[in-house]
């Protein structure tokens, strides 16, 4: 099968779209999606800045969206159903089975790393050089994505799946880490560091919940954007971060969210938080992490969350259930491009131009 992708094929290089090549279709457990939309992630632009860790040439993208056009014997999905896609998982190491599928043992090697290597390669350009395969089980810029059915959520084919890719990542993570890893409810308060897709999905998430919210960042019309989804903004550059959240939230958040992954802005996040307050971490470190002494005294804690502790069956559900109901609209955060203007679109993101970036494939809106 052949048809149009986004090909990267160095760090530093433009994409190029141009035809590649898919040997076979679906497995058993596999079905062949045509992407309608397809999210542009902050990790698909850290490929650039990985020195040479995730495989390249590759066909990137993993917040894809679109429409079972074939299926394996065994999935469970029908040709016709709307799905949006989400992260690979192995489905039976230990933490899949605890209904943990972002800490499974093979996480890395299925998302990032190279996935599921084959002989003959499966995924070509149109010289027979292979692709990287699947990236986060999708490589989802593309017109065409062949994907485990484990990572196909089926969704109602009234909604506008080519707005709905994000809800597989950057949504997921995160309202996840709101509804899943704190549980957050009516009262609680949160402080939210970064306000792009990740930070912005948490504070509509945290007013959903009827949550206290402090928003912080750098970006003016970002933390315009928070302040309208029900967040107290207030810049990075104020004095005393900490003693204005404290004041903000009676005392000290109880939860508090980074994105930034910048040092000073996480030992802020850990002073503004109240006694047994929890700080998640959801952007990856490239640095080491001193902590100020005391920092984690008094039952403060900090953890790692992955993908928003979520499963993503019961989670992509539950958002557009409140997406529904006017209480999660994520979609004003997206800006659609044709999946040829992706060099643009990933200009105009990494500038913060836009929030959402979604590729979508030529004649699908």
């Amino acid at each position: 099968m052949r048809f149009g992708a986004a090909v990267l094929r160095s760090p530093e290089g433009r994409y190029a779209v141009e035809e590649v090549i898919l040997a076979h279709g679906p497995a058993d457990d596999e079905v062949l999606v045509r992407i309608a939309g397809c999210g542009v992630c902050r990790t698909d632009l850290a490929v650039r800045r990985s020195a040479g860790r995730s495989p390249l040439p590759a066909v990137l993208g993993h917040e894809g969206a679109g429409v079972v056009v074939e299926t394996g014997p065994h999935t469970g999905l029908n040709t016709g159903d709307h799905v949006v896609l989400t992260f690979d998982s192995c489905g039976h190491c230990r933490n899949c089975q605890a209904a943990a599928p972002a800490y499974c043992d093979s996480f890395a090697s299925l998302n990032l790393f190279g996935g599921r290597k084959e002989a003959p390669a499966r995924f070509t350009d149109a010289a027979g050089i292979e692709l990287a395969p699947r990236w986060f089980g999708q490589s989802s810029f593309a017109e065409y994505a062949l994907v485990a059915a484990r990572n196909a959520v089926r969704v109602d084919p009234s909604l506008p799946i080519e707005l709905l890719g994000p809800l597989g990542c950057g949504f997921l993570t995160g309202a996840g880490s709101v509804l899943n890893s704190f549980g957050v409810g009516p009262g609680d308060t949160i402080a939210v560091f970064g306000t792009g897709a990740v930070g912005l999905s948490a504070v509509m998430a945290a007013a959903a919940c009827g949550a206290v919210i402090v928003a912080v960042d750098r970006h003016v019309e970002r933390l315009a954007l928070a302040e309208r989804f029900g967040a107290i903004p207030l810049h990075a550059s104020s004095g005393d971060l900490p003693g204005r959240i404290q004041q903000l939230t009676d005392g000290g958040a109880q939860y508090a969210l980074d994105t930034t992954a910048s040092v000073p802005l996480i030992n802020d996040a850990l002073r503004a938080l109240r006694p047994t307050g929890h700080l998640g971490l959801v952007a990856r470190l490239h640095t080491a992490l001193p902590l100020e002494p005391g920092a984690l005294d008094r039952g403060r804690r900090m953890s790692h969350i992955c993908e928003g502790d979520a499963v993503p069956g019961l989670l992509i559900p539950r958002l557009i259930g409140l997406w529904r109901a006017g209480r999660f609209p994520f979609d004003e955060l997206i800006r659609t491009y044709p999946l040829a203007d992706i060099n643009e679109a990933e200009r105009d993101f990494d500038a913060g131009r836009v929030v959402k970036p979604v590729l979508v494939p030529e004649g699908r809106i």
